[in-house]
């Protein structure tokens, strides 16, 4: 009876245990991955290290940060034009109201006060369609902004983070490949050969990805501003 409880306790301690080793190998992945990524930071900063540069996508990266600014302030300036109207339309069928107020209790001037009125509330209705469509123009470029744009360049900042651990990498091997070629050296260099080739992987998949997103928030956003042509 008793042996059943006590394999049980053993499996729980080495679950326990192993969780524990799981846990320490990958904070310390994370901490040599932090190091090394710190490190050539630091030396592109300071000029010493190399960087991978594309310059044709970096171009377009920042081209699209730009265009992402711009379009911002484009935003801002199209809610505080909806604002502005919105009470100007407000204000209109307010007059309009008042006008036919008192075109029925003043007879003598119910002419004068009946075409006013008619006029507000004309003015009132184009204004509403004028409204409505800036609301669409600014319902657009939010969605460009802050969901086509931002997606994108989330996947950017995934990109730079890869290419930052790709060189930081390549930089751990060249050092690595310059010092002697003893056992113990020539074992690291064949770690460091396999993180290298792991880390270039996913930093050429992920240029890939920023390209082809690249394209298609272009082709998404001339689609999107034709669409607000009148």
């Amino acid at each position: 009876m008793s042996q059943p409880s006590s394999h049980s306790s053993l499996t729980s301690e080495e679950m326990s245990r192993g969780l524990a080793v799981e846990k320490f190998d990958m904070v310390k992945k994370w901490g040599i991955n932090t190091y090394k990524c710190t490190k050539q930071l630091i030396s592109e900063r300071f000029g010493r290290g190399s960087r991978t540069v594309d310059l044709e996508l970096e171009t377009q990266i920042e081209l699209l940060r730009d265009t992402k600014r711009k379009y911002e302030g484009v935003l801002q300036l199209a809610r505080a034009l909806t604002a502005h109207f919105y009470n100007l339309v407000q204000t209109q069928r307010a007059l309009g109201d008042a006008f036919s107020d008192l075109s029925q209790k003043s007879p003598e001037l119910q002419e004068e006060f009946g075409y006013n009125a008619e006029t507000q509330k004309l003015l009132c209705k184009n204004g509403e369609t004028l409204l409505g469509a800036v609301n669409f123009f600014v319902s657009s470029i939010n969605t460009l902004i802050n969901k086509t744009m931002e997606d994108t360049l989330m996947t950017v900042k995934q990109y730079e983070t890869a290419r930052l651990e790709y060189d930081a990498y390549r930089a751990d091997l060249e050092e690595l490949s310059l010092g002697p070629r003893d056992a113990a050296t020539l074992c690291r260099i064949e770690v460091a050969q396999q993180n290298f080739q792991a880390h270039r992987i996913k930093y050429e998949k992920l240029r890939g990805d920023v390209t082809i997103k690249l394209r298609f928030l272009q082709e998404n956003k001339v689609r999107r501003l034709s669409d607000l042509r009148p």
